[in-house]
């Protein structure tokens, strides 16, 4: 059977998995600090007796587009957004440094500060814990106070600073869990030169028309390769007809 039929399937296969990529960015065109996917492909030569005329499709990349997406102003006390580069430092539950750019947080139960999905939200010296009926307020260079408001006069103390680090976008790669981890498995030292901006969360940096130019393209090339694996089919079943009348 000529090769064409498995070059198509391979093409087929990672086509595939563009078109997962590309709806996986667009379900998260409105998720806060999203970074997008990037997939990138290469083509193998299939080495053989005969003429170099075939080639597999083979993953080359898988990368993130660490361009930064709109700031857009909430005025919620507990919204964080990183100006420029830099990243928030979260804990997992397994006890590992994790990072994101959503600065959407909460208080738990304890007053412990939390992101939505409630991992801890790593401080200069730990977990950041507000005490009760306080206000919280975040300076630029990511300070945490609490502003007491069953006082008078209002008495204002700082819980800690917002661990904040801004590595090489090579150093990171994305988890399972959509959180970024460094290459090496270490935690990342605290950069004081990363600011942010209170009541004010970054949005996707998915471009929404991009994505969708190339769900389309990608769908023409889905359907070109099955073209190719039917006009494979015909050709073994011509060549199976000439050779029985031989």
């Amino acid at each position: 059977m000529d090769r064409l039929i498995y070059t198509a399937m391979t093409g087929l296969k990672h086509i595939m998995e563009q078109q997962s990529t590309t709806a996986n960015n667009l379900a998260n065109s409105t998720t806060t600090g999203f970074r997008a996917q990037i997939d990138s492909f290469r083509a193998v030569p299939v080495l053989s007796d005969g003429l170099p005329t075939r080639a597999f499709v083979v993953d080359a990349t898988v990368g993130t587009n660490f361009n930064s997406g709109v700031i857009q102003t909430t005025g919620r006390e507990l919204d964080v957004a990183i100006r420029d580069r830099g990243w928030f430092a979260v804990q997992r539950a397994d006890g590992t440094e994790a990072y994101t750019r959503n600065g959407n947080f909460k208080l738990n139960e304890n007053g412990v500060l939390q992101t939505q999905d409630g991992l801890t939200v790593v401080g200069d010296g730990g977990p950041l814990t507000i005490p009760p009926e306080g206000k919280v307020a975040f300076a630029n260079d990511g300070t945490v106070s609490a502003v007491a408001t069953n006082v008078v006069p209002l008495f204002t103390s700082m819980i800690g600073r917002l661990k904040l680090v801004n590595p090489n976008d090579g150093d990171l790669v994305r988890g399972a869990d959509g959180l970024f981890e460094p290459k090496n498995g270490q935690p990342l030292a605290a950069d004081a030169a990363v600011s942010v901006v209170s009541g004010a969360l970054e949005g996707s940096n998915v471009n929404v028309v991009e994505e969708m130019v190339n769900m389309i393209s990608q769908a023409r090339q889905f359907d070109l390769q099955t073209k190719l694996i039917q006009n494979a089919e015909n050709n073994a079943t011509k060549a199976g007809q000439i050779f029985s009348l031989s």
